[in-house]
């Protein structure tokens, strides 16, 4: 067993419907809920996700998901091991980083700490540790000081800086089911590319800390974002005055969160695939039960009427004319975890310039549809986005894009 009994009865959902949670990972695989394979194995590539394909394929319930992971992590550490030992430096860094993402993904169904997680979380950190070593550009680990603990991050640069150099930066907050080794990619990384650094950082409940027992509340990501930026302005290689935002998923909240807290001390904030319910009631009553399961852990709750009450009061519409600066949404329009309307009421209340992207028929990680095909890929649009808000290029009024199906985009003014 991956977890305690203890854990399996902590959601209502979770003890009722376990059974026929397993089923549909039996007929549907391990993508029930979200593309979880594609966005784990996204930053090392097509290999990656040829092999995690694979791995899915094996797995035929639930409790199958941590054991099938690890065994591939085994031996993809293996080979990279191999590799390194042959003096094939490129071949063991490209081994080593799914290898990495494997240990990570095998992390995910465990909704407690027990010994488990924490073999798999010091493999997952062996095994990215050796990626940096051979890594095609500059990767520095950080722990960020945090109310007597610390917040681990990577910091990406495009390249090794010149002498004095900054490069601009985006802070980049993930969702609840993914970790900072997944925030940026291996080779053609949208904004390396485009000469933007990326801080990954595993904030309260997400990633390691979700280990570490640094929990959500009301305010921890608003505090984590003073900490995260106090640690990028001082940074020799970091430009402070270049700074954009950017959330992903439930990231959306905290980065929103984050944005009203930081005010003009940065450039802007760019989110996709959207949490911006208020109380969070389509995700946590009528999704997967699992997301309920991380969260309730995320937050340190183990009775569940206590953290339906605590849920409640989860509300991003007072934090609103605190943003100071452009934001940008980019969203499908079913996506199935946080309704559209939530996400057009909040930004009714931002009185800031700010884009919304729409993707027709895309779900909530902005994919799954002909929309996101032939029309502007996704992570192209915010990209060029924050680019332009690096750039200090003025935006001329509010806008909302509809991304059809054909691929063709209709623009039209956002109030």
């Amino acid at each position: 067993m991956a977890m305690s009994s203890k854990a399996d009865n902590r959601v209502r959902r979770w003890r009722e419907q376990r059974w026929l949670l397993d089923v549909v990972v039996n007929q549907i695989g391990v993508e029930f809920d979200q593309a979880r394979v594609a966005y784990t194995a996204g930053p090392a590539g097509p290999e990656a996700l040829a092999e995690f394909r694979l791995t899915a394929a094996r797995i035929k319930k639930f409790e199958d998901i941590d054991r099938e992971f690890a065994y591939a992590a085994v031996r993809r550490e293996a080979k990279a091991v191999s590799f390194e030992k042959a003096g094939r430096e490129v071949a063991a860094r490209e081994s080593y980083l799914i290898a990495s993402l494997l240990w990570s993904i095998a992390r995910w169904p465990i909704f407690e700490m027990n010994d488990q997680l924490e073999h798999l979380e010091a493999k997952m950190n062996e095994c990215y540790a050796k990626f940096i070593k051979y890594a095609p550009h500059p990767i520095e680990r950080i722990e960020v000081p945090f109310a007597g603990n610390s917040l681990p991050a990577y910091l990406h640069l495009p390249r090794k800086p010149a002498p004095g150099e900054k490069f601009p930066c985006v802070l980049a907050i993930g969702g609840m089911d993914g970790t900072k080794e997944n925030s940026c990619a291996m080779y053609g990384d949208k904004l390396l590319e485009r000469g933007i650094a990326v801080f990954a950082v595993d904030g309260p409940g997400q990633g390691e800390c979700f280990a570490r027992r640094i929990n959500v509340t009301y305010t921890a990501h608003m505090e984590a974002a003073e900490a995260n930026y106090k640690f990028l302005a001082s940074h020799p290689a970091i430009d402070k005055d270049r700074i954009v935002l950017r959330g992903t998923s439930m990231g959306t909240f905290f980065a929103t969160q984050a944005a009203a807290t930081l005010g003009t001390r940065v450039k802007g904030l760019s989110e996709s695939a959207v949490c911006h319910e208020p109380g969070f009631n389509t995700i946590f009553n009528m999704a997967a039960p699992t997301f309920k399961m991380r969260f309730m852990y995320m937050a340190g709750f183990e009775d569940e009427d206590a953290f339906d009450d605590w849920v409640k009061k989860l509300d991003l519409r007072p934090l609103a004319k605190d943003i100071r600066v452009p934001m940008q949404v980019v969203a499908g329009s079913d996506d199935q975890l946080s309704p559209l309307q939530h996400t057009r009421e909040l930004l009714s209340l931002v009185k800031t310039p700010k884009q919304l992207v729409i993707y027709e028929g895309a779900v909530h990680g902005v994919y799954g549809a002909p929309s996101t095909l032939f029309g502007e890929n996704p992570q192209t649009a915010q990209a060029d986005w924050i680019a332009d808000r690096i750039a200090g290029k003025p935006i001329a009024r509010s806008e909302e894009i509809y991304v059809a199906g054909s691929g063709q985009a209709t623009v039209k003014p956002l109030d």
